[in-house]
């Protein structure tokens, strides 16, 4: 049996690590929003800043993402974050996506966005 690659984690806590790295992909947690006050268009923005920042220390970018997961605490906000999505992603780069209507942990939060990438 030959030795696996390590497996590099940012940010630990004691419950999650904010992104791990492993094998050339990064796995990010579910980024949500620092001021939750923003209106759903703002607070996606706050979370896509989140995730170029930690793709950022990973050595990667928006470009090289894998796969896109959406959870909204409410369908109205679709269009709202799809504006943010839209004005953010990298043209000709839209990764796979999935959105999903869901309890957030937390009542102020309209969104949070979970990516992998390819390091």
């Amino acid at each position: 049996m030959t030795a696996s690659a390590p497996v590099e984690r940012f940010d630990i806590g004691a419950r999650l690590s904010e992104m791990a790295v492993y094998n050339g992909v990064a796995y990010l947690a579910g980024q949500v929003p620092e001021d939750a006050s923003a209106d759903i268009t703002g607070q996606t923005a706050q979370v896509l800043a989140a995730i170029d920042k930690l793709l950022e220390r990973a050595g990667t970018d928006k470009s090289r993402i894998l796969r896109a997961q959406i959870y909204l605490a409410d369908r109205a906000d679709f269009p709202g974050m799809n504006a943010a999505w839209d004005a953010w992603v990298a043209a000709g780069h839209t990764p796979p996506r999935a959105t999903v209507i869901a309890g957030l942990a937390r009542p102020e939060w309209k969104v949070e966005i979970v990516v992998t990438a390819a390091v």
